[in-house]
């Protein structure tokens, strides 16, 4: 899993039949630094995360096997939680 920031939404009016109905966030990963990342991912999210909003995402298969659909669904990212916050001790 990855944290990120969400820095941005994405409109596609056509999709592959297993993204309808999903939104699509562009998520600027965080680095351990806690500077943001210059890369950029797309995610699906179910939860309701916005803009500026850090989030939780888990990437590849683990994706793909988290959205537990009938049919496989094209995606390589999803949101799985927003942070409320953080104690790195």
């Amino acid at each position: 899993m990855r944290i990120g920031t969400v820095v941005g939404n994405i409109w596609a009016t056509r999709k592959e039949e297993g993204l309808q109905g999903l939104k699509l966030l562009i998520i600027q990963p965080i680095k351990l630094d806690g500077q943001l990342s210059d890369e950029q991912i797309v995610a699906a999210d179910r939860i309701g995360a916005g803009v500026g909003d850090n989030v939780i995402l888990t990437m590849g298969s683990a994706a793909v096997r988290s959205f537990s659909t009938s049919s496989i669904c094209p995606i390589d990212a999803i949101v799985v939680g927003i942070i409320d916050g953080t104690d790195e001790s």
